[in-house]
């Protein structure tokens, strides 16, 4: 059993003296873990995308990979502290959320694309957004077109913590203690936010992650980007 793909790397965990069991987002055959022998640690780290082979006697073995590095995203942050935190937190999700080796080529090219904006100075309103996509790649996306109660798509300010559909100022004014701020840079069309708004969009994503994927909780990357960034 074989094949080969483009791959992002989630995560490396040490195996022995000298190799890993790394897992990776591969683009045609979903988050897949394999057995990387020693001297490559440097290519697998978290974040690189790589071109990996991975063979193994029977489908359902752990199996090992030879990997080709094609971009070391992780190496041009590592001076910088809040961007390799937004990496970090972003592989975790994707390693926390995907169903083992079942194909998932948007979340794929949505990390890839995340990864790339992270050298931009909106990076942190990139990372919000992709949340919100991941979301949706996993079933359970919001709905921020129009208001849940009048239909309308004016001046959409809050979303339900309920259904996950956005709410007008002047519907959810009676009831605003009780529902999420929604950003307007996550509307059809936005741009980047500000720091208040990535914030609540940030929190808004957390949100739904935990009650619809994440009964465990957030990842300890995906907090600690917050704690860094929002505290």
């Amino acid at each position: 059993m074989e094949w080969s793909d483009d791959a992002i790397v989630l995560s490396t965990r040490r195996h022995g003296e000298s190799s890993a069991i790394v897992t990776l987002m591969t683009r045609d055959h979903g988050r897949h873990a394999g057995l990387v022998h020693g001297g490559k640690r440097a290519i697998v780290q978290p974040g690189n995308r790589v071109h990996a082979h991975w063979r193994a006697r029977l489908a359902e073995h752990l199996g090992t990979y030879r990997c080709e590095l094609t971009h070391a995203f992780a190496a041009t942050l590592m001076d910088d502290a809040a961007r390799l935190s937004g990496l970090s937190a972003a592989c975790a999700m994707v390693e926390a959320t995907m169903p083992e080796r079942q194909p998932h080529e948007a979340v794929f090219d949505g990390l890839e694309a995340f990864l790339s904006a992270l050298g931009g100075e909106t990076w942190l309103s990139a990372y919000v957004k992709w949340e919100l996509e991941l979301l949706g790649e996993l079933g359970f996306g919001l709905d921020l077109s129009q208001c849940a109660a009048t239909g309308g798509n004016d001046r959409l300010v809050y979303v339900s913590p309920k259904s996950g559909r956005a709410v007008s100022a002047s519907a959810g004014e009676p009831y605003k203690d009780k529902l999420l701020a929604l950003p307007g840079f996550l509307l059809p069309g936005g741009g980047a936010g500000g720091a208040d708004e990535v914030a609540d969009g940030f929190r808004l994503t957390g949100y739904f992650l935990e009650r619809h994927v994440l009964d465990g909780g957030l990842p300890a990357a995906r907090r600690r980007l917050g704690a860094r960034l929002f505290t």
